[in-house]
């Protein structure tokens, strides 16, 4: 499957991704009515199933290769001040990424996942989005493929996470761009920033649109004119699940801004995917909302790393475990089925 060179080619891959195999959902809901359980006791349990199933093509499913992406970029609006912690941050956390001693690290090992981390150009952060484009085209498709080409066609399930220094102020000027409204509203602390410090952020996203006012037109221009490489790779990776029926698990903030792009250029685009955990970043769930996805767990998280996206793998491979490992009432020889 080749990847796709332009914006155009990315937005035509999207349209002509098919959707979920309808055999096997109604299979799977065939089964789901016949396990030994009142209807309806596992709540959203039972629909992940299903969805599931949908998108595998495979009635009674299990997760047997999850994979974690977890990409990294440098951002020239961080030189703003908009972040609690200096660029170098992020490749001190890649090197804690590669040596595994990262929580995503740890969450991925406990799913049985297949994790690898991907730094972009750490040594050329993005414009500063300000003063015009943070990329090219050239370049925001180059990261775009890091992302595309990372994705094992052989995995059954994809969690992607970030670390990029000054990405949460570039989350919320797309954000901004795709939904609306005030720069306050989608502006949260991030790294931990002061008051003074929440202001100078949102101040900066509102100028980031004012700079770019392509953003506000066109989704796929407010990925590359405001977001980040490693935020381009995240879209790249989840366009590139959905054109394979590949199922994926959203983290936070961050990764939802980047997949929110891909939806708002191609409704649908994100069918194939869940919502692993509402972000204690304050426009998390804003930006949820407006997608239609409701969290797996609501734990206060706001690490970024993928780490919520790879703990709600928990719960998907326990739906699929109640699923496809339960009896039915005809196996067990209980009564009521």
């Amino acid at each position: 499957m080749t990847t796709p060179a332009t914006l155009l080619e990315l937005h035509a891959a999207l349209a002509a991704a098919t959707g979920p195999d309808e055999a096997a959902r109604a299979g799977a809901q065939e089964r789901n009515g016949q396990l030994t359980k009142p209807p309806g006791a596992l709540g959203r349990l039972e629909d992940l199933a299903i969805w599931y199933a949908a998108w595998r093509g495979d009635a009674r499913p299990a997760i047997t290769a999850p994979q974690v992406l977890i990409f990294a970029g440098n951002h020239g609006v961080a030189a703003r001040g908009v972040s609690a912690f200096p660029p170098e941050v992020t490749v001190q956390m890649v090197a804690n990424f590669a040596h595994g001693g990262a929580a995503i690290n740890q969450l991925s090992t406990l799913a049985g996942a297949t994790m690898s981390v991907h730094p972009i150009d750490l040594e050329t952060p993005t414009a500063d989005f300000t003063q015009g484009p943070a990329m090219s085209e050239a370049e925001v498709m180059a990261a775009i493929a890091v992302g595309w080409e990372a994705l094992d066609p052989a995995s059954d399930l994809l969690v992607v996470g970030e670390m990029g220094i000054g990405n949460t102020t570039s989350a919320a000027a797309i954000a901004h761009a795709l939904f609306g409204g005030a720069a306050e509203d989608w502006t949260g602390r991030g790294t931990g920033v002061d008051d003074a410090g929440l202001s100078l952020k949102s101040k900066v996203v509102a100028e980031g649109l004012a700079a770019n006012p392509e953003a506000a037109q066109d989704p796929l221009q407010a990925l590359r004119c405001l977001g980040g490489r490693e935020l381009a790779a995240m879209a790249g990776a989840i366009a590139h699940a959905r054109v394979r029926h590949i199922p994926v698990i959203l983290d936070g903030f961050i990764c939802t801004a980047a997949a929110a792009a891909l939806e708002r250029a191609v409704p649908g685009a994100l069918d194939h995917a869940v919502a692993g955990h509402g972000s204690a970043e304050q426009a998390h769930g804003r930006m949820l909302a407006q997608l239609g996805k409701t969290p797996l767990l609501q734990l206060d998280l706001r690490l970024g790393e993928g780490s919520g996206g790879a703990l709600a793998i928990q719960i998907l491979r326990g739906a699929l475990a109640c699923h496809s490992g339960m009896a039915t009432f005809a196996e067990a020889g209980v009564a009521g089925g």
